[in-house]
């Protein structure tokens, strides 16, 4: 057996049981492969250029993954998550997203910060943190970029919505929440106020671009923007 997935293994089946204790690189990837399988089996080649690695290395990492039973991976056909899999991902976005809302409404981070900070403690807090944090914030459903965050026995719930692009002319929607990769992108939508949670009406599409009414006003964004923020359906 491969040292790596040996080491990973004793992690996983350790006295506390607690699937917490995997290596942050094998963590990443089920968070990865749980955002990406949406639309079936992932293909290596995907997980790639999210994570900014080699596709050799990908195909590495999957087959020890493999071995703990953790994804399920045929070659040339790509990769989704076991029950198990997916129960490790949606722990490792529920810190996250409970990280995401502390530091950007309590400490007041920015976009790009808050992210960043997330990203390297949602491998480090132990449950009873987690706890705590959740308590503090007064049990959120949904973190600052309007995605819903896992319940403690990580069940997320999920909404139906459309792209603000989508919304005909007249239409009068809630934002739901936007992409949150782009940090230029966040602080755009956040300068013209279309943040999750806020009614917006749709006035016009035209030439690529839709005007809207929010409540500062109208404004008129480009197509690409309209297709990143999603509203109730």
């Amino acid at each position: 057996m491969d040292p790596a997935a040996d080491s990973d293994r004793a992690r996983v089946d350790a006295p506390t049981g607690s699937k917490r204790m995997l290596s942050q690189v094998a963590e990443d990837y089920l968070k990865v492969i749980f955002k990406l399988q949406s639309h079936g089996r992932v293909s290596t080649n995907d997980i790639a250029e999210q994570l900014g690695v080699s596709s050799a290395t990908v195909t590495n990492t999957l087959k020890r993954l493999t071995q703990l039973e953790l994804v399920d991976y045929i070659k040339y056909k790509g990769v989704q998550l076991t029950e198990s899999g997916n129960l490790v991902a949606l722990e490792i976005i529920r810190h996250h997203r409970l990280l995401e809302t502390y530091l950007r409404n309590v400490m007041g981070f920015s976009w790009s910060e808050m992210h960043r900070e997330a990203e390297r403690l949602e491998h480090h807090i132990s449950e009873e943190f987690e706890e705590r944090i959740d308590e503090m914030l007064g049990f959120p459903t949904h973190d600052p970029h309007g995605h819903p965050i896992p319940s403690k026995n990580l069940v997320m719930a999920e909404s139906p919505t459309q792209t603000l692009e989508d919304v005909p002319v007249g239409g009068e929607v809630t934002i739901h929440h936007v992409e949150d990769g782009d940090v230029a992108f966040l602080e755009l939508i956040e300068k013209e106020g279309l943040l999750p949670q806020r009614a917006v009406r749709v006035d016009e599409h035209a030439d690529g671009a839709l005007t809207v009414t929010v409540e500062n006003g109208q404004r008129t964004i480009d197509s690409d923007v309209a297709r990143r923020i999603f509203v109730n359906a």
